[in-house]
């Protein structure tokens, strides 16, 4: 028994092994066709050293950093070819592939690089981090209460943009002798000025509800998933009503865990089309697509679970109810804005006609919302969070100007502390 585990482990290292090795070839195929970069052109790099399974941490921040690229010429640092290969394919800043160390020296031998920006805490982000006479900033790829948003790893950062002042509490109860006032700038949510995807369908009278369920969780501490719970109730509600436009996204791993989880699911997808086959205008949508924007911006009112969600649809200021776990066992952080939101119980989710006009027009529910906004992620006015994003970027390339004409000054010009050799250990 332990030859046969063995050898199907080597089995499948040897073929991650060949498909990576299939994957860098395409990737330098691709590259070698196009246009090489000029010499001392970019000066920001996103530094990313994930595969494709992880590209929305990168997706999200496509239109900032094009529109930034107006001002500071922005390339990505892609370590992996299948995470290269899609930021090639689809709407990304300039690529460059550098699967080695040496790569990586090189390219960054030929840049001016003044500021690497990080998406995720990759443990790999360590070999850019020997870098210095540039700011390392964390930018991340979400805003939530999760313990990931405390990890004291912010501390390899020589700054972190951070979404407001939400965000800097949380360090400073968590974190110990981490100077929050000098390492981190608010920037509230810059993606909420740029949604992606356009409405699949025609606007009209119709209230539109979006139900973005997660899925059902793989121990009771995390099931939070409210689609075998309240989901069917509440649709089939909103569907019989003629007045509501039903915007369905579920979590893509919804009914993996729980067969009857799934099976609701597809008892809802199974209702929004007789719906929307019983009347035409209705135009009830089931989205199962990778583009996530629209949607947040188009929903009058939205319905999610304790997921990332909430704070996706908070950006947008605009109201929204949390699902209540059906499972009582369901870990619950009371500690931010979940302590005060508009909760939605399994009990209440056949009312929730009724709970939807409640919170559109209940005027102590949108102060408190406009409250929590203000908390999380500062002025939501379009364009805002892009100013000020725009601005922490203006703050670190003065503050770059400041210490290299400092080290001008100082410096012999035959002193240089920049010839580490580089190894070829592939990423």
């Amino acid at each position: 028994m332990g030859a046969l585990s063995d050898a199907k482990k080597a089995y499948r290292l040897l073929t991650r092994a060949v498909t990576s090795r299939t994957a860098v070839q395409r990737v330098r195929r691709r590259l070698s066709t196009a246009e090489p970069y000029p010499d001392e052109h970019f000066e920001i790099a996103v530094y990313f050293a994930d595969g494709a399974v992880n590209m929305y941490q990168m997706r999200q921040w496509y239109r900032p950093l094009l529109e930034l690229s107006q001002w500071w010429p922005v390339v990505v640092l892609a370590r992996q070819a299948t995470g290269a290969e899609k930021l090639l394919e689809e709407d990304s800043p300039p690529v460059a592939f550098v699967p080695t160390v040496r790569d990586l020296e090189r390219f960054v031998a030929k840049h001016d690089i003044r500021i690497v920006l990080y998406v995720n805490q990759n443990t790999r982000n360590f070999q850019m981090f020997r870098y210095g006479r540039r700011w390392h900033v964390f930018i991340n790829h979400g805003e939530s209460d999760k313990m990931y948003m405390t990890t004291n790893q912010y501390k390899a950062y020589d700054y972190a943009l951070v979404a407001g002042q939400a965000a800097r509490d949380r360090l400073s109860r968590t974190l110990w002798d981490y100077d929050i006032d000098r390492r981190t700038i608010e920037i509230g949510r810059p993606q909420a000025d740029h949604y992606s995807g356009s409405l699949p369908y025609a606007p009209d009278d119709r209230t539109v509800v979006l139900y973005a369920p997660t899925w059902e969780g793989d121990r009771p501490s995390a099931h939070y998933g409210s689609i075998a719970t309240h989901g069917e109730k509440l649709v089939n509600a909103l569907l019989a009503t003629g007045e509501h436009r039903v915007i369905y996204r579920p979590h893509p791993r919804s009914g993996v865990v729980d067969d009857e989880y799934g099976a609701a699911h597809r008892r809802i997808i199974a209702s929004i089309n007789a719906a929307n086959a019983a009347d035409s205008a209705a135009q009830h949508f089931y989205d199962d697509g990778p583009e996530l924007g629209w949607q947040l911006s188009a929903a009058d009112v939205a319905v999610v679970d304790i997921s990332a969600m909430v704070y996706d649809r908070l950006a947008a200021g605009k109201p929204l109810m949390i699902t209540r776990p059906g499972d009582d066992r369901a870990s619950i952080d009371m500690s931010g804005y979940l302590a005060d939101c508009e909760w939605l119980t399994v009990a209440a989710a056949s009312d929730i006609v009724a709970e939807v006009e409640r919170v559109r027009a209940d005027e102590a529910a949108v102060a408190r919302l406009r409250m929590w906004v203000q908390h999380y992620f500062g002025d939501t006015t379009p364009g805002a969070a892009t100013a000020k994003f725009h601005a922490a970027i203006e703050k670190l390339m003065q503050e770059w100007e400041h210490w290299q004409a400092h080290e001008m000054g100082s410096l012999r010009p035959d002193e240089d502390d920049d010839d580490e050799e580089g190894d070829e250990e592939e990423v």
